[in-house]
């Protein structure tokens, strides 16, 4: 069907590259999108839950916690490459006004995966899941226009 449109259109003579073939087969319709972008969220929404339950336990309590926090908020970021795609998502997320924020959060995740596994210290887990915390709702406001200016006059108010 592709190549009888091709032919129809004029495009006969024009080879498709082995990309254009890769992106054509897996770009997904727009409700599909939408339902990975929603059960991604839930899931990341559920993890960051249940790691805040897991703050309560005595033994390894913060350990799972920052262990599911940042799995949940992995995939809650995640969730947004359905709705952008994977390219435009990194794109976005490397321009200049978002560069610093990128950095901090994935910084900040991977900060708090290595106190969490390999430093085994929960003090460092819990401070590197509030900054994680404090990054990504830094990188969030990013897409809301003037919301970061609103922010930082709230704050210039409050400490003044």
């Amino acid at each position: 069907m592709d190549k009888l449109k091709r032919v129809l259109s004029g495009r006969d003579a024009e080879e498709p590259s082995p990309l254009a073939e890769v992106v054509d087969a897996s770009s997904l319709s727009w409700s599909t999108r939408l339902k990975g972008f929603i059960a991604c969220f839930v899931i990341g929404v559920l993890c960051s839950i249940l790691g805040t339950c897991f703050l309560w336990l005595p033994r390894k309590g913060i350990t799972l916690f920052a262990i599911f926090y940042t799995l949940g908020n992995i995939a809650s970021l995640g969730s947004t490459m359905f709705l952008m795609g994977p390219m435009r998502q990194l794109k976005r997320m490397f321009e200049p006004t978002r560069l610093i924020a990128t950095v901090v959060m994935l910084l900040c995740l991977v900060l708090t995966l290595c106190s969490a596994f390999w430093w085994h210290n929960k003090g460092l887990a819990l401070i590197f899941c509030i900054l994680q915390f404090f990054a990504l709702t830094w990188y969030s406001i990013s897409y809301i226009p003037f919301a970061r200016d609103a922010v930082k006059k709230c704050f210039a108010v409050c400490l003044t």
